[in-house]
């Protein structure tokens, strides 16, 4: 019994500890190398239209929780001018 009540507390830690953004987007050197998620087509485009004018390597990641329908986080790679117009293009209504 006890056995199980430490498999089961080992297993609901690692759950809650793993990072399980709902979307991922990744660029490396000016290319994007990876997307996960469902992203909307127009946040996408524009990021890689950021890109294009701006090359940055660096993960664009959003959270989704009960109290904020979207949290985006951006990397400490990405230059902070950059990071705002990122921000500027987000689209917060795609996700409520």
């Amino acid at each position: 019994m006890e056995y199980f009540l430490a498999a089961s507390f080992i297993a609901l830690f690692a759950y809650l500890l793993v990072d399980r953004p709902i979307i991922l987007i990744k660029f490396k050197d000016g290319q994007l190398v990876n997307k996960k998620g469902k992203i909307p087509h127009g946040f996408l485009h524009d990021c890689e239209e950021i890109n294009k004018r701006t090359p940055f390597s660096g993960t664009i990641k959003v959270y989704r929780n009960r109290f904020n329908p979207a949290k985006l986080v951006l990397s400490k790679d990405i230059d902070h001018k950059v990071q705002q117009r990122i921000r500027n293009v987000f689209p917060h209504k795609s996700f409520k």
